[in-house]
């Protein structure tokens, strides 16, 4: 622990006493019982690394490796220390060099609480002069995913083939090599890697030889890297590959799933082509791999020239779904534009890790044209941030687990969210574009933060338009209310004649809202009217900066529709008379709307039931449209909705709702993702109320497809639920057991896990996910969150997790988006007072294992809500049920 004195304060026996010369910091003890020269997270900014030449050599029998680091390095400021970083890493031997001079042996200090080594000069190191520092060093490979660490898999004869990779986003480049690691340190990389003679290694650059004695050397690299960037893998593993745009674009597999590999390589090929050219700059590497790694926690990892992905996220069956392969496209889409932002350009530090994953989410969704998915991951962000333990897009991070815990849908989902807005509110199709390419190229190579993004899009437009100041507001003012505060507004509408008055306040779900009274946001508010609501030219424009303002609207008009599209992200309120007009015009004429919109409407009306500020029979009233709903967008949302406070209920009644909707689906292939889409929402709800005709229907699928020994197929779309319903009986169960562990196809086999966690013998699922035999340690946050979601589940998850705690931490990082799921998972049902006294216990007795993270206090805010939610709406839900 760092300790510091207040400042002009020393405490003594009588209290307080004044001093004249500043606080200084009380330094930290080396483990050598030395003093460590520095008492901060962050390192000095006194060093820039300019280049690192790594040696490894791993040994995949032993589970070890020995690495060599040589790293050239400037001083940027007078200084007698060089920190840097180092974790779990046995350094043996250091060398130091300034400029021409001979190189010396020199003593590493470490500091592991901060995972910080340090060499201390009797000599000051000046400003503008070179160094040399060479380390030496051992270490296990990993039995976490992070770091470089060892996985496994076995091979079609059952024989286990063991390998190596890396992932060192956030702050694990460290626990392969002795760096410093923070994104704004960028430098060059020269890797060189030992193998053996089965085995073949990739890093971020092509390899330039020497396969003859066994060691793989690599270029160094062409750009400035993070260290988060650096990627190597030592496998086994075959490679499919095409040239594009003068890019070996490349897909590696385990030699078993090559044939999974071809959806990819296309994929990839073609969203090269299309980043080249809507960005106007060229990938700048040589090559590209996408890498399926068979034990991988995240979905991917962006790392320059060498993405690494999950198998699931990667690997495309010959007869996989329209929607298993928009899945796979999404994250590909994701990983590529990662090569321009956050590769290219890159955040400074992590409290602005959205600039990276809100543009790589934005981006995913514009390149492949996905507006339903991009739709629902919107509402499903405007939830996460209504609540009161929510943080601005751009926030301070002072510790690794608030690094981890940037990991979040506000980050990815709200970021993206923000540039759409941000986009629609523009002139014209093409600002947008030619802001970020400007932005890219004004900042190629460097590091970033959310004010240069802003200012940078502002000058475009200082050139571009005659209203100077009206565009500086429009991006930089409006632009940073949404980065620098939490949360989002609520728009209520109140309209007189034709005056209509839109008020703006926080959208906060917890009750005590007069902490938020002073937040503003400049809101670009679009809407329609009765008049003109489906032509892109209906859309008007109207921003609203202050407390409350007034626009005019003609009088004859019957109806407004705020935000159009949900390209904004915020919540309208349109009163008690407005709404009734919505639905009125919705029950007479369901097109009067887009499906973009009248998903809005449902989305806005659950929430705003939330909030107290509709009753729940006007939510009710509203669903009442439904019978006549065909497209998806409303239909899932819906479904989500109702099926979220079924959970909270403990209830699995039919509605006619349901039933309706169900009139015209079938159980065959269907080639239309958005049909694919609702008929996958609406038969997995129809089961879970046991709706006979669904359950008869699956139970059929399943019979037909074991006893075909797995030749009939079953639609994609259709197996999560087919495998579900299977689950529930004993046979069947064993049946899926036996079938989970000799399938190759991996999106099958995660909805084959998916129907075996929904078991209602939870206990032996997650067992086996936390001892990872059968089921791998990865998908064990996916197991807890399919075992919640049951009404038998949901309570032995929560016993589960307290029980086995300090394992769970062991596998997955404090603050990282594993643990964050698996807490949300085990605790968004409860709803009384008895099970937050047991949340909020537990929590609190874990100290530094967990008790501060921010989704434990979403959690307890949650609970807390649901509890509020059935005091007011259970009596209204169990009449309409």
């Amino acid at each position: 622990m760092v300790l510091y004195f207040l400042p002009e304060c020393t405490f003594t026996k009588s209290g307080c006493r004044k001093q004249t010369t500043p606080a200084e910091p009380v330094y930290p003890i080396s483990t050598n019982g030395e003093m460590f020269p520095w008492a901060q997270l962050r390192l000095p900014q006194s060093i820039q690394p300019l280049s690192y030449e790594l040696t490894l050599n791993p040994d995949l029998d032993k589970m070890t490796f020995t690495g060599t680091t040589v790293i050239t390095m400037t001083v940027r400021h007078d200084t007698k220390r060089i920190v840097l970083h180092s974790a779990n890493l046995n350094i043996t031997k250091a060398t130091f060099k300034l400029g021409d001079g001979k190189a010396t042996d020199v003593t590493v200090l470490e500091y592991k609480p901060r995972q910080q080594i340090a060499v201390k000069f009797s000599e000051e190191l000046k400003a503008g002069q070179q160094c040399v520092l060479t380390l030496n060093y051992s270490a296990n490979l990993s039995h976490t995913y992070d770091g470089f660490y060892n996985s496994s898999y076995s091979d079609k004869d059952g024989n286990k083939r063991v390998l190596a990779a890396t992932q060192f986003e956030p702050l694990s480049a460290r626990k392969a090599f002795p760096c410093f690691d923070e994104p704004s340190f960028k430098a060059t990389f020269q890797i060189k890697i030992s193998r053996k003679p089965d085995y073949m290694t990739l890093s971020n650059m092509p390899k330039v030889l020497s396969e003859l004695i066994l060691l793989y050397e690599f270029e160094k690299t062409s750009v400035k890297m993070s260290t988060y960037l650096v990627a190597f893998v030592v496998a086994n593993f075959t490679p499919i590959s095409k040239n594009v745009s003068e890019t070996l674009v490349s897909v590696y597999s385990v030699p078993e799933k090559k044939e999974h590999t071809e959806y990819a390589l296309d994929t990839a090929c073609k969203l090269l082509e299309f980043y080249n050219s809507f960005f106007e700059i060229v990938y700048p590497l040589k090559k590209l791999d996408l890498v399926a790694i068979p034990d991988f926690l995240a979905g991917a990892m962006e790392n320059w020239g060498l993405i690494t992905f999950r198998e699931t996220s990667l690997l495309v069956g010959k007869q996989s779904s329209l929607l298993e392969k928009q899945v796979v496209a999404s994250v590909i889409a994701h990983e590529l534009a990662h090569q321009w932002f956050g590769n290219l350009v890159t955040m400074s530090w992590w409290n602005d890790l959205w600039l990276n994953e809100g543009f790589a989410t934005y981006m995913q969704y514009m390149s492949l044209q996905t507006g339903n998915l991009f739709l629902d991951v919107r509402f499903r962000a405007l939830e996460k941030d209504a609540l009161n333990s929510s943080h601005a897009v751009s926030t301070e991070v002072n510790t690794p687990e608030q690094v981890e815990e940037m990991f979040d849908s506000v980050s990815y989902e709200k970021g993206a969210s923000i540039l759409l807005m941000l986009n629609a509110s523009l002139p014209g199709d093409q600002q947008f574009r030619k802001g970020i390419i400007q932005y890219l190229n004004q900042f190629s190579g460097l590091n970033t933060d959310t004010d240069n993004l802003w200012n940078s899009l502002t000058q475009l437009l200082f050139c571009s338009q005659v209203d100077v100041s009206t565009q500086h507001q429009n991006v930089s003012e409006m632009m940073s209310s949404w980065t620098s505060q939490k949360g989002f507004p609520l728009v209520t509408v109140d309209r007189k004649g034709d005056q209509v008055t839109l008020t703006q306040e926080h959208f906060l779900l917890t009750s005590d809202n007069a902490t938020h009274t002073s937040s503003l946001w400049h809101i670009p508010v679009t809407y329609i009217n009765d008049t003109c609501s489906l032509a892109p030219d209906c859309k008007q424009v109207f921003t609203l900066k202050t407390k409350s303002e007034t626009l005019k609207v003609p009088q004859s008009i019957k109806w407004l529709k705020l935000n159009h599209g949900n390209t904004g992200f915020y919540i309208v309120h349109y009163g008690d008379d407005g709404w009734a007009a919505l639905i009125d015009a919705l029950i007479n004429n369901v097109n009067v709307l887009t499906p973009e919109d009248r998903a809005s409407l449902i989305h806005n009306m659950f929430a705003l039931s939330r909030l107290g500020r509709v009753s729940f029979r006007q939510v009710l009233s509203l669903l009442n449209y439904m019978t006549n709903e065909t497209e998806t967008p409303p239909v899932t949302e819906a479904l989500l909705q109702l099926n979220n406070i079924y959970r909270l209920l403990d209830k699995r009644q039919e509605t006619d709702f349901v039933h309706l909707l169900l009139r015209n689906q079938t159980w065959d292939e269907e080639i239309s993702v958005s049909k694919q889409e609702l008929r996958s929402a609406l038969l997995e709800t129809a089961c879970n109320l046991n709706v006979d005709s669904c359950i008869r229907q699956a139970k059929a699928l399943f019979k037909k497809y074991v006893e075909s020994n797995g030749t009939a197929h079953i639609p994609g779309d259709l197996q999560r639920v087919v495998f579900t319903v299977a689950a529930q009986s004993e046979e069947s169960w064993s049946t899926l057991l036996e079938k989970y562990s000799k399938v190759s196809y991996d999106a099958e086999k995660r909805k084959m896990l998916q129907g075996l966690a929904s078991t209602q013998d939870t206990r032996r699922i997650a067992w086996s996910g936390l001892q990872g035999n059968i089921i791998q340690t990865q998908e064990l946050p996916l197991v807890i969150n399919t075992v919640s979601s049951s009404f038998s589940g949901y309570l032995f998850a929560w016993d589960f997790i307290q029980e086995n705690w300090n394992q769970l931490i062991e596998k997955f990082p404090v603050g990282s988006f594993s643990i964050q799921k698996i807490i949300k998972s085990t605790t968004s049902q409860f709803s009384t007072q008895a099970h937050l006294n047991q949340v909020q216990g537990f929590f609190s007795s874990l100290k530094e294992r967990g008790s501060q993270m921010r989704s434990v206090q979403e959690a307890l805010e949650t609970i807390r809500l649901n509890q509020r939610w059935m005091d007011r709406n259970l009596p209204s839900f169990n009449e309409w049920l």
